[in-house]
């Protein structure tokens, strides 16, 4: 009686250098190859390095410029108001690079300028705050002619005069004056008196009158309120 004869394995008559490289472990896993292996670990490695690439990127700091001390707004940016730190900073973020210092000093703040602070390029202009048709008046101001509120550069004002007891007798019994102004500049309050002097923008025609009253101390400012009631 003929036997039947055991199929032969897959692999016979393959040449030993194109059979399959896989085995079969003894646990019944197939294990990978030395040259799998080697693959894995390059791609492993790859992507370690780009993510610590990645990182060194976002972790970049660059030199910006920042407020050193106290600036009103309208007031020329001088060397020691600036000073400069690395920071890494987000693109969103706008700051002036510290290289571009020597082009910030000279020109004036746009808004005041606080200690500590990134400085944006929104923060510096070129232009003074009085506009073509308008005159600078100082006027300095006790305590009791300004409002407790604080005032800052941009504020509008109403500045009320009056030709005071010196005057002769028609100006004497006029009516009060008032015009209306833009805050240029707070100055500091005066140590003995309290006393603190303000400028402001003016209509043009309306500046003289206004300097000289205050020069005789015949002003008070007054706010409105926020809604204009």
């Amino acid at each position: 009686m003929k036997t039947k004869q055991e199929a032969a394995p897959a692999t016979a008559g393959v040449p030993e250098q194109i059979k399959p490289v896989a085995t079969v472990s003894a646990r019944g896993g197939r294990r990978k190859s030395p040259a799998m292996l080697a693959l894995s670990a390059l791609l492993i490695a790859g992507g370690a390095g780009g993510g610590y690439l990645a990182w060194e990127k976002t972790g970049e700091r660059t030199p910006v410029l920042v407020v050193a001390a106290d600036v009103a707004a309208g007031d020329v940016i001088e060397e020691g108001d600036l000073a400069r730190t690395s920071v890494s900073l987000d693109p969103a973020v706008k700051a002036i690079p510290a290289e571009l210092r020597e082009k910030v000093v000279g020109k004036r703040a746009a808004v005041p300028l606080v200690p500590g602070s990134l400085l944006s390029p929104k923060q510096v202009t070129d232009r003074t705050l009085v506009r073509p048709g308008e005159q600078l008046v100082g006027i300095s101001l006790k305590p009791s002619r300004l409002p407790a509120t604080r005032l800052s550069a941009g504020d509008t004002v109403q500045v009320v005069s009056t030709p005071g007891q010196a005057a002769g007798d028609e100006e004497a019994d006029a009516q009060p004056d008032m015009v209306e102004a833009r805050v240029v500049r707070v100055g500091p309050k005066a140590e003995s008196g309290g006393e603190r002097v303000l400028d402001v923008a003016v209509p043009k025609d309306r500046g003289p009158l206004l300097a000289a009253r205050a020069a005789n101390g015949n002003v008070a400012v007054v706010v409105d309120a926020a809604d204009g009631s």
